[in-house]
């Protein structure tokens, strides 16, 4: 009797004439992942103080960045240098450029800063909020557009009204403002040295004179005033003669500086303001100068 025919083995797959090719293929694969993973850097990189981890296969700082989108331009910091290597785990901090057009004192003039914020790009143009104000808050943004700022300087200045004395420590934009913040108050007519919208700047001397009312003719304004002055009282506008009394340059009484307008203490007020009143003075008196200064008076015509 005849046996049943057996069923033909399986083939084995390690005895397949294509096993090497395969086996070698799945070697490369793994390889090349190996590979790539020893080749990619994991990367942060900072734009503008917005951190993002970046994956890279780049070899440089320049190369990292053109992969991760981020364009770099004129004036741009970035850190480590554009040509410099990089290495897994690095931080690569780029800050963009952004133009400033600063008026400072009044003065324009226009700058590049790596600045976010207004404290910050104060701070790279040598100005801190402290020294001054600022038209914006420190914490406002600097668009990569740029900004327009302006900052006025904490200045000296020096206030002259009548018998009032003061010295302000100010930021302030015209001398009108100077005396509002000192509440000095300006009366009709009353003349203010320099002008009003005129700016203060350090060691300025504002000075607040009461009204000029009476004009003065062009020929006592050519007299030599600063002749008369020396030989009354050296020149000195604060001089005091406790005789009279008399005071200041032209050495008035105070009843015959109260009749020319004046105010307060001759010797309180700036040249100017005594040279007025003793021009006024002289026009009240027809000329006649030998009544209130006999021994000095003819230093007038030299």
């Amino acid at each position: 009797m005849r046996g049943k025919r057996r069923a033909p083995r399986p083939p084995i797959p390690w005895r397949s004439p294509w096993a090497p090719v395969v086996c070698l293929a799945g070697a490369a694969a793994l390889g090349a992942l190996v590979a790539v993973s020893f080749v990619a850097k994991d990367v942060v990189v900072i734009v503008d103080g917005h951190s993002t981890e970046v994956r890279a296969f780049a070899g440089t700082v320049q190369e990292v960045l053109a992969e991760a989108g981020v364009s770099v331009g004129y004036g741009d910091v970035v850190h480590p240098a554009v040509e410099e290597d990089v290495a897994d785990g690095s931080t690569i901090e780029v800050r963009h450029a952004r133009p400033i057009t600063l008026t400072l004192d009044g003065h324009t003039s226009r700058h590049m800063v790596t600045a976010t914020n207004v404290g910050d790009a104060l701070s790279e143009l040598a100005l801190t909020p402290a020294a001054g104000r600022a038209s914006a808050p420190p914490d406002d943004a600097v668009p990569l557009s740029g900004m327009r700022l302006t900052f006025y300087t904490r200045r000296k200045v020096y206030v002259v009204a009548g018998t009032t004395r003061i010295t302000s420590r100010t930021t302030a934009r015209t001398v009108r403002e100077v005396l509002r913040q000192n509440r000095v108050p300006l009366r009709r007519g009353y003349v203010v040295t320099p002008p009003l919208d005129s700016f203060p700047k350090d060691g300025t001397v504002i000075t607040v004179a009461p009204p000029h009312t009476i004009p003065i003719r062009p020929d006592v304004m050519a007299l030599d005033w600063q002749a008369l002055a020396q030989c009354m009282a050296n020149g000195d506008p604060q001089a005091y003669n406790p005789d009279g009394p008399y005071y200041g340059m032209y050495q008035f009484s105070l009843p015959v500086w109260e009749a020319t307008g004046g105010m307060g203490l001759p010797s309180s007020w700036p040249v100017e303001e005594q040279t007025y009143r003793a021009q006024v003075l002289y026009q009240q008196v027809g000329g006649r100068w030998q009544s209130q200064w006999p021994t000095c008076g003819d230093h007038l015509s030299g």
